[in-house]
């Protein structure tokens, strides 16, 4: 083929390790190089796209712009040609390799982190890296295979599959309402009379607004309280230990109410919902190991996301 080599293959090869490893030298170790190896590697694949791939400084190692484009472009393809590569080989349908996710930390903690363990004793060929994070970056100059979301998408080249769309409950334990009564308006929780416990949003620095959805009504309530917090393990133990109300997704709450642990509040309000999304860069030869986890996802919310 015009314009193909094997060094150009072997280039692509040493620029994605760079980007994985966001160092020259450890991409080196990676794959049993020097470091003047990948330089060289590096210098020659420059030379033949003729473009500067990366920024170097004493301290980091980032693409360019010219650069984070080819990899978009080139990076699906290199995934194809390794799984039908594999595929010739006897192993065209096998979950093998390396899968990195980002993953949002609510649904790592609550619903997939529990249930791990069942994805990877049925593929036991594959070596997986999971990363709870509070956005989504750059999935593709960060090397992510799939990202797992919620909240609706932003305008951006990735695949974006909806999972889900989860319901938000606001609920409080037996304790609290024991202590301070139940509320029977969503209005009373601005007035000061009971304690709300406010989730920080990420991308403003700010508390989540409080929404309250009645077919096609919708309240938005100035919840007050004195604890904010941005993890959701911390937001579920607060509530279940009885220091406030808080407002969670019905994906992960539906054992601790059917157990009594947690009380729905507002059944006139139940019609707030939530998306959860599935990210990955190509909808065209999507790997085997990227499709076995997007089915176990889809899988696990099927079930409805029960916790113990």
């Amino acid at each position: 083929m015009a314009g193909f080599s094997t060094q150009l293959l072997e280039g692509i090869d040493v620029m994605a390790a760079v980007v994985d490893t966001a160092s020259f030298g450890r991409a080196g170790e990676a794959l049993d190089m020097s470091q003047s190896g990948v330089s060289r590697a590096v210098a020659r694949l420059e030379t033949r796209l003729g473009i500067r791939v990366f920024e170097r400084t004493t301290r980091s190692v980032r693409l360019t712009d010219e650069g984070l484009r080819f990899y978009e472009q080139v990076m699906p393809l290199v995934g194809a040609l390794a799984e039908a590569t594999s595929g010739a080989a006897g192993g065209g349908a096998a979950v093998r390799g390396r899968l990195r996710v980002n993953v949002d930390p609510f649904f790592s903690r609550l619903i997939l982190g529990p249930r791990l363990g069942i994805f990877l004793d049925r593929h036991p060929d594959l070596e997986m890296e999971l990363r709870s994070r509070d956005d989504l970056g750059d999935m593709v100059a960060d090397g992510f295979d799939l990202a797992i979301r919620f909240g609706h998408p932003r305008p951006s080249s990735l695949v974006a599959r909806k999972l889900l769309d989860t319901r938000v409950l606001t609920v409080a334990s037996p304790g609290y309402v024991r202590r301070h009564g139940c509320p029977s308006d969503p209005r009373e929780l601005e007035a000061g009379h009971h304690r709300c416990i406010l989730f920080r949003d990420s991308a403003t620095g700010r508390p989540f607004s409080w929404e309250f959805h009645q077919r096609r009504r919708k309240l938005t309530v100035a919840a007050r309280g004195a604890l904010t917090v941005n993890d959701a393990g911390t937001l579920y133990s607060t509530c279940l230990a009885g220091h406030g109300i808080a407002q969670l997704f019905e994906l992960g709450a539906e054992s601790f109410i059917a157990r009594k642990k947690l009380v729905p509040l507002f059944p006139d309000w139940p019609d707030e919902r939530f998306p959860l999304y599935a990210y990955y860069p190509t909808r065209h030869h999507v790997p085997a190991k990227t499709r076995a986890l997007l089915d176990f996802v889809a899988s696990l919310v099927e079930e409805g996301g029960e916790v113990g």
